[in-house]
């Protein structure tokens, strides 16, 4: 499923996680995938903008050494 949303002006990660909440979130909850011709760096930081905006913990995982101390970034 793909949804557009029109916006007047370049907008940027927190803009993009705004419109997301706004426009998507809504009707569909969270995210299973992001897909995104901007890097993966680009999907992270739209990730956690929104989780932030949805007031939800992100615990993030280091690669070589997954065990979390339980706080939250």
């Amino acid at each position: 499923m793909t949804h557009f949303v029109a916006t007047i002006e370049e907008i940027l990660v927190e803009g993009s996680a705004r419109l997301f909440r706004n426009n998507i979130w809504k009707l569909h909850g969270l995210l299973e995938s992001v897909v995104s011709d901007k890097g993966p760096q680009f999907a992270v930081e739209l990730t956690k903008k929104l989780n932030k905006m949805l007031e939800i913990q992100t615990r993030l995982l280091m690669l070589f050494h997954p065990q979390t101390d339980g706080q939250p970034e």
